[in-house]
């Protein structure tokens, strides 16, 4: 039995956080439902790639949910939820505060139906203070919170940073943790709980070391100057011959010797307290005299803490993720499409059977079952 079993969520979500918070409870056991509206569904079923019907990425968010569509403006269709409501255990939205208000399903009012539901509304600024009406995406969140500002490139050439930070580890992360502290609160006292989950709130974490810096000593890190920013000699990307990138972290000591070793570093630069610049220079040089294959050739079975950055079709076949079973969890699609669903950072023994096939849901394809 996985540890959600029993459990009914609710689902008014669209997009990456709040369907990538509902994955992990589906994935865990819940019943999860999606409430979306007739005839277009949520915006994440028409993006591209397609795969069938729906987006690929709607298929890898929304595995193993089911799927109600109803038009929550018209009071016939809407009154089709009441059942739900009262006997959801949990319900996650994340559209701008005050619109559920406006649709009659406010923490406020639903408390009342059924006082045992965790409510978490997933926004990007929270429900209170002078942001909260204001749009943004995740690279506005971590503009806004100084995390970008941290490692954002050479200022001529700007780079954007390859993952959904707020939305994932910001968002959805963080609401089911949440929720889980909640039903673990209700099953003490009886009672449901409100969970206002800021995406930009929770980006301050990732920069524990930022800000103890600045307040602390009074050194407030620049773009790409801090030791796990680029600023160091020993944490650092350096380009190979062939273009690739080696990264190097060999930040503790002996670490740093054997790199020192293997590329050859010139004895007056291995004290790197001395002129980074140089240092750096220098390396930058040697790793670029060889392709990549030399380097990865040199680093195996070295403590070196360095590697060839790898591409992402090469890390699906990596033979370490393969053995360690990610990809064993099955994507059903149509006409007996298969793809390795989305790992999740679920312990396997919490996950349903590797290899059996579950699909994401076809739009309102549950709705006779809920009426």
């Amino acid at each position: 039995m996985r540890p959600l079993e029993g459990l009914l969520v609710l689902d008014f979500s669209t997009l990456l956080p709040g369907p990538m918070a509902t994955l992990l409870l589906a994935e865990s056991g819940a019943e999860v439902i999606k409430i979306e509206r007739p005839g277009s569904g949520e915006d994440m079923r028409h993006y591209k790639p397609r795969w069938g019907r729906d987006s690929v990425n709607f298929a890898l968010l929304n595995r193993g949910k089911k799927s109600i569509a109803l038009d929550l403006k018209n009071s016939e269709q809407r009154a089709k939820l009441d059942p739900l409501i009262a006997r959801a255990d949990v319900l996650v939205e994340q559209f701008r505060p005050g619109v559920m208000a406006r649709l009659g399903l406010d923490y406020e009012t639903l408390e009342k139906v059924n006082p045992r539901l965790i409510y978490c509304s997933i926004t990007g600024y929270g429900q209170n203070g002078p942001k909260r009406d204001v749009a943004g995406h995740d690279l506005n969140y971590i503009g806004d919170t100084g995390l970008l500002s941290l490692s954002m490139g050479p200022l001529d050439s700007p780079v954007v940073p390859p993952a959904l930070i707020a939305d994932i580890a910001g968002g959805a992360y963080p609401a089911v943790m949440n929720i889980l502290l909640a039903l673990q609160q209700r099953a003490r006292t009886g009672r449901g709980s409100y969970l206002d989950v800021a995406m930009s709130d929770n980006l301050f974490p990732f920069m524990y070391w930022a800000i103890g810096n600045g307040l602390a000593a009074g050194s407030w890190p620049g773009n790409g100057t801090d030791l796990v920013t680029g600023g160091s000699p020993r944490y650092r990307l350096y380009p190979t011959a062939d273009r690739r990138i080696v990264a190097a972290a060999p930040l503790e000591q002996k670490f740093w010797e054997t790199f020192c070793e293997i590329i050859g570093l010139d004895a007056e630069l291995r004290d790197d307290a001395k002129n980074p610049t140089a240092t750096i220079a220098r390396i930058t040089e040697l790793i670029a005299a060889e392709p990549a294959k030399i380097w990865a050739e040199r680093f195996a079975g070295r403590d070196c803490c360095c590697s060839v950055v790898a591409t992402v079709s090469e890390a699906l076949e990596d033979a370490h993720f393969r053995a360690r079973g990610l990809f064993s969890h099955v994507l059903a699609g149509e006409g007996g499409q298969r793809l390795p669903a989305l790992p999740v950072p679920i312990a396997s023994i919490f996950r349903g059977a590797p290899g059996v096939p579950v699909p994401a849901p076809g739009l309102g394809a549950n709705n006779e079952d809920y009426e």
